[in-house]
């Protein structure tokens, strides 16, 4: 008889039934035990939260059909993200729709007007107006066309992220996965230096022969056992806390969240079904927590409710290794990016799919291990660069902590080189492709943010007549026509859904 490999997970909440979900999936038919230790002390704090579309790829490997899991999960569709204002100017917000199908037919336009604007002409640039989301997040509008509609449509979620723990972790047992509520007291390595197994509270040993670290900012294992450095960006990065209230659910849901800029940070919009999840995300160093709490209740209206504000902080940064030795460290045990642009559990996902490619039950993984960090390291670095661009491009005047973000340098070479190809009036297509960077954040998503923001030169006094693009008469009427009818296949989220 085959002595099963052992996996073992050290912690629950939203990253570890993750990965308990895609390893037995994955492993399905081989000998390999999974168990999750989980302590009943710590609660994931069930805010709403967002997802980008990688959330959709998830439920579609573990074949778990929408129906099943968002009613649960008090889970509405999500196809952008507002900004209102963070540009400080004209331009009170932009969005930044997920790309479709669709739009292959519309991108390269904007693309072209964006540069073309740069170039001194004033032609159309808002994101919206370009991509088939944004017009679905305009009218409220499930991602879920028509049968007759031949383009599929891409889209995230937003959902209560304390339920969609609880599903999946109940989802994880039914295939097998083992669960055990203790406290971990210690972890033990063997002479290896790597780990053997883990104690707890109550006398129980688990012997693994891999590890999962899902415990949090404390890193119980990659971190504190191992002694793996945590590598922080908070040079260029300043947001370290939040404050979270919830208010009562918008009566006509939107597919979209909106962020919210604040004096000294910003605030998310995040519609459930049952309730509008709100939250704060500043600087410490600029706010204290009781400040931030009483600008966000007046924000909300919220200043004599009795209901009570969770307080949150958040490391920001990551591991100088991911996986070391015979540990894996997922969610904010490997790293956190703040909310902004909803990359936590695209994060988490990427990496435990690009684990389950690399790994080997039964051969050395040194090789791959090296590649899986190098990959990794690179993944959280890029989508830190596109977070920090939000806050060095902004306009605003109205408190210390703008004023110090905008003034930033602290920026790697990667985000220096996209901006100075912007300000030249230069290809930044081809400057995306030249880095290698599109698979993080694509070369639209890029064009979002930067024309989104409005950098762009005084138009040129003198405008000509007809505006023409490679020579073929490009009418914004005609592109707006498109997708208007294009939209007719959709109907509104809240039909979909009881709000009540």
């Amino acid at each position: 008889m085959t002595t099963p490999h052992r996996i073992v997970i050290a912690g629950g909440g939203t990253a570890g039934w993750m990965a308990a979900n895609l390893l037995a999936n994955h492993w399905a038919n081989k000998p390999v035990s999974i168990t999750l230790i989980e302590s009943e002390d710590i609660g994931t704090v069930g805010v709403g939260e967002g997802s980008t579309p990688t959330l959709k790829r998830f439920f579609q490997t573990l074949d778990i059909p929408e129906y099943e899991w968002m009613e649960q999960c008090q889970a509405t569709y999500k196809v952008n993200i507002k900004f209102t204002g963070w540009s400080g100017n004209d331009k009170q917000s932009y969005s930044h729709p997920f790309m479709s199908q669709l739009d292959v037919f519309s991108e390269r336009a904007f693309h072209i007007n964006s540069l073309t604007r740069r170039l001194g002409l004033d032609v159309e640039t808002d994101p919206e107006k370009f991509l088939i989301a944004g017009y679905l997040a305009k009218k409220h509008l499930a991602p879920l066309p028509s049968h007759n509609f031949p383009f599929d449509i891409e889209y995230g979620y937003h959902f209560d992220s304390l339920k969609l723990g609880q599903f999946l972790r109940e989802r994880a047992k039914s295939l097998g996965v083992v669960h055990i509520v203790g406290n971990i007291e210690a972890v033990h390595t063997a002479p290896s230096g790597a780990i053997s197994h883990l104690a707890c509270q109550d006398g129980q040993q688990v012997h693994g022969d891999f590890f999962v670290d899902c415990t949090g900012f404390t890193g119980l294992l990659i971190q504190k056992t191992l002694g793996i450095p945590f590598n922080e960006f908070k040079s260029n990065l300043f947001n370290d806390a939040a404050v979270v209230l919830p208010t009562p659910p918008i009566s006509s849901l939107p597919v979209e969240t909106e962020s919210i800029a604040m004096s000294n940070g910003w605030r998310w919009q995040i519609p459930l079904r049952n309730r509008t999840g709100n939250g704060y995300v500043y600087s410490q160093h600029y706010q204290n927590k009781d400040d931030a709490e009483l600008e966000l209740r007046q924000t909300l209206g919220l200043e004599d409710a009795d209901i009570e504000a969770k307080h949150l902080t958040m490391r920001v940064g990551q591991c100088e290794k991911h996986w070391e030795k015979n540990c894996l460290a997922l969610g904010l045990a490997q790293g956190f990016i703040e909310p902004l642009e909803a990359t936590a559990l695209h994060l988490v996902q990427t990496s435990i799919e690009l684990f389950l490619g690399n790994y080997s039950l039964s051969s050395d993984n040194s090789q791959q291990q090296k590649a899986f960090n190098k990959e990794i390291t690179e993944r959280f670095e890029r989508v830190r660069d596109y977070i920090v661009c939000h806050y060095k491009l902004n306009g605003r005047n109205d408190s210390q902590y703008w004023v110090d973000n905008r003034a930033n340098m602290n920026l790697s070479e990667s985000l220096l080189s996209v901006l100075d190809v912007w300000y030249r009036k230069g290809d930044v297509v081809q400057e995306i492709k030249r880095q290698g960077i599109g698979k993080h954040f694509s070369t639209t998503s890029w064009h979002c943010l930067l024309s989104g923001y409005g950098i762009f030169p005084p138009p040129a006094p003198n405008q000509p007549a007809t505006l023409k693009e490679k020579g073929d008469l490009f009418e914004e009427k005609k592109l707006a026509a498109f997708f208007n009818r294009c939209s007719l296949n959709f109907e509104k989220q809240s039909s979909l859904f009881n709000a009540s």
